[in-house]
């Protein structure tokens, strides 16, 4: 097997694992994010990532997501490359009062978290009827 290298990609690696980078602080997850009716959807790259190494929380309007991608050990093996990252990553976003955090849904296909945050009853736009008695004209 044929293999190109760059020796200064491999140094410029070694060194982000070495000076905090890969492997140590929880890198962030790329997403989009946009509104559809009365919810807002946003959506998280994970790909490679395990269902239940992920975990998604609310506390005080701030929902976060984290995910961890392991290692894969293969006994008897040498490494050739190692591009793709390991570890942890994580991503916050701060949520509007407007929005019902009680009732977020969660979906995870091909590699993708998909949250659904529906806009809160109150914060809907509603029609207001306009009362009173009515007026005649005197001519």
């Amino acid at each position: 097997m044929l293999i190109r290298t760059d020796p200064f990609a491999q140094f410029d690696r070694l060194t982000q694992q070495f000076f905090g980078g890969q492997g140590t602080a929880p890198r962030s997850v790329p997403m989009d994010a946009y509104r559809a009716g009365d919810e807002y959807v946003v959506q998280f790259d994970l790909p490679g990532i395990a269902r239940d190494s992920i975990d998604v929380s609310v506390e005080r309007n701030v929902l976060t997501v984290r995910a961890e991608r392991s290692a894969v050990a293969v006994e008897d093996a040498q490494v050739q490359v190692s591009e793709r990252p390991r570890g942890k990553f994580s991503r916050q976003l701060f949520l509007g009062d407007t929005l019902d955090t009680t009732r977020i849904a969660a979906d995870y296909v091909d590699g993708v978290l998909t949250l659904r945050i529906p806009v809160a009853e109150k914060a809907q736009p509603r029609k207001i009827t306009v009362g009173g008695a009515p007026q005649e004209i005197d001519a």
